[in-house]
């Protein structure tokens, strides 16, 4: 690594007396950087102070193996606000590149403006997998897909983890687990009936991650809503009181009306005299 950083150290100087050679005039491009996303590599740049609109950028790449400057076919003339791709000039993972990005018209150019080293397998961001969420029960059922950059000729081999952060929604308790790559993972032991949010990244052993979009559901179907089973055992209960009313009420007619026929003559006149009547024949 040291070697590594005599080279670039030499580029630098290197690139300050060629400045001095040949009179450079235009401001030199500035912010430098390289992103990297499931090793796809873009290399972003600002211009200089006071570069002129005419102005185009070419992009050179050198590795730490074989230490030569060439330029990237497809970044030899770009313009202000465009990036350079560069997955295909980083053609070994494991090795280190560097890229350099200078500014130049008909009649000017800047010096060199050089970027960190930059190592794709370990500077790479590897994507979130896709995962689908169902219930079981007292348990979640995860269905996962991996990034297809795993599956690629350089990683296709290596050991993925994966991290599962889940929280329980009710009280936004929260657990985290590692386990090893499955298409189909449950998670156990959770409450029956309980909605739980999940999401997923990949733990490589030689990159950072980007987590999944939470995705959520139950472990079981959720009881329904209290306030709605207190309505309907209310309405019940109503119901079943009217009811009882009705009843009471057509005994009590159903049974004067039994009385009053089958009474004796002699007594129904006894009931009808309390009554405040009569019956014929003995009125005073």
């Amino acid at each position: 690594m040291g070697l590594w950083m005599l080279l670039l150290l030499h580029l630098h100087l290197g690139n300050a007396h060629w400045g001095e050679a040949t009179g450079i005039s235009l401001s030199a491009p500035s912010s430098v950087s390289i992103s990297s996303i499931n090793l796809e590599h873009t290399l972003s740049f600002q211009p200089g102070p006071q570069t002129p609109s005419d102005a185009q950028f070419m992009v050179e790449v050198v590795r730490s193996r074989k230490q030569l400057w060439k330029p990237v076919p497809a970044c030899v003339a770009l313009r202000a606000g465009q990036t350079c791709d560069l997955t295909r000039a980083f053609k070994d993972p494991f090795d280190h590149y560097v890229a350099r990005v200078q500014a130049f018209t008909a009649t000017q150019r800047s010096s060199w403006t050089v970027s960190d080293s930059f190592l794709p397998l370990s500077d790479t961001v590897i994507g979130p997998p896709d995962i689908a969420v169902s219930g079981c029960g007292n348990c979640l059922i995860l269905h996962l897909t991996l990034p297809e950059v795993l599956a690629s000729e350089h990683l296709k081999d290596s050991h993925t983890d994966l991290v599962f952060h889940v929280r329980r929604t009710r009280d936004g308790a929260e657990f985290t687990l590692h386990m090893p790559y499955s298409e189909e993972t449950v998670i156990s032991y959770l409450q029956t009936g309980v909605e739980y949010c999940v999401t997923a990244s990949v733990k490589p052993h030689f990159s950072k991650a980007i987590p999944s979009e939470a995705q959520c559901a139950f472990t079981s179907p959720p009881p329904r809503n209290s306030l709605y089973m207190l309505v309907v055992l209310l309405g019940a209960f109503c119901a079943l009181v009217f009811l009882l009313m009705a009843l009471v009420a057509y005994g009590s007619r159903l049974t004067f009306s039994v009385l009053k026929t089958r009474l004796p003559k002699s007594l129904s006149y006894v009931i009808l005299y309390r009554r405040g009547s009569a019956p014929p024949g003995l009125s005073p």
